[in-house]
């Protein structure tokens, strides 16, 4: 088979391998991208996507990509945005794609776009760039910790959390960690919100010491779970829960329930258990329901 049509898009080459290491082709991949289109597109709606794309797969040539490249269909939709201050673009304007629907997602496929990240604000129907709509912090393991360190911290961090009003989500990232995601009432200005993950980090570094970092210094990190606050940043962007990742193996950002925290074989989910999940349960998490507001705006 040289090609598969989905909607508008012809997929080129769905036999082609993707992630040598399982063997896993586009094709494949498009059936996932049918199986979750629910909750990923209701992960990706109104918001700015941000690319990593490996047009010949895993092993090949690798990429990040924020504007929309040359040749895109005419029906993608797109929207000129000034760069955020404080970022590597500051100063400049892009022109940014939004995948809302799944002939989009396929399209982003079919050039290699395996990773797809998004930044926490929305952009309104005219343009306009809103307040940050979820808080995010991303555990990020230093060896030999692990998972199940990461989860404990998880934990510590949800509670924290909680104390203030937000009720947080796990996502094990498809990579070596977890991230815990909170939506927001959308009230606080970025910076704000920025600016709160970063002393939730550092108190919480400073009550565990031997086991949580607030820093990205790679020499402390040994042993220990760094709490990355910065992905808050509004010039940041964060791996989409139900994104697969460009990795070794296909695995997936994937929402989890509190539970599954506690399962000693606590392990990162691959694109086909992700699907079975999605079509037993659906999503796991209102993420569209009302946000909690931050404890001092």
């Amino acid at each position: 088979m040289s090609a598969l049509e989905v909607g508008r898009v012809t997929m080129r080459h769905p036999e082609k391998v993707m992630y040598p290491s399982t063997g896993t082709t586009k094709g494949e991949l498009v059936d996932y991208l049918r199986a979750v289109a629910g909750p990923l597109l209701a992960q990706l709606r109104d918001r700015p996507v941000t690319r990593v794309r490996l047009p010949d797969g895993m092993g090949g040539e690798r990429f990040f990509e924020k504007n929309v490249p040359r040749g895109a269909p005419l029906w993608l939709r797109h929207q000129t945005l000034r760069a955020a201050p404080g970022g590597p673009d500051e100063g400049k304007t892009l022109d940014l794609p939004f995948l809302d629907e799944l002939d989009a997602l396929v399209w982003a496929l079919n050039l290699g776009a395996l990773e797809l990240h998004t930044p926490q604000w929305r952009v309104g129907p005219r343009g306009g760039v809103r307040a940050p709509d979820r808080f995010v912090v991303d555990l990020d393991p230093g060896p030999p910790a692990g998972l199940a360190e990461c989860a404990h911290v998880a934990r510590l961090v949800a509670a924290r959390l909680r104390a203030d009003g937000l009720e947080p989500v796990p996502v094990t990232s498809g990579s070596k960690g977890i991230q815990l995601y909170a939506p927001l009432a959308g009230s606080a200005d970025v910076m704000r919100v920025h600016a709160y993950g970063r002393e939730l980090a550092r108190s919480l570094a400073a009550e565990h010491p031997g086991l949580i970092l607030a820093t990205s210094s790679r020499e402390d990190r040994t042993g220990r779970v760094f709490i990355d606050w910065s992905q808050n940043h509004p010039a940041k962007t964060t791996i989409t829960p139900y994104s697969l990742r460009a990795r070794e193996l296909p695995n997936v950002a994937a929402p989890r329930r509190w539970d599954e925290l506690d399962d000693p074989g606590l392990a990162q989910l691959d694109f086909r258990a992700v699907a079975r999940r999605v079509e037993a349960d659906s999503d796991l998490y209102p993420w569209d329901a009302a946000g909690g507001a931050l404890p001092w705006v």
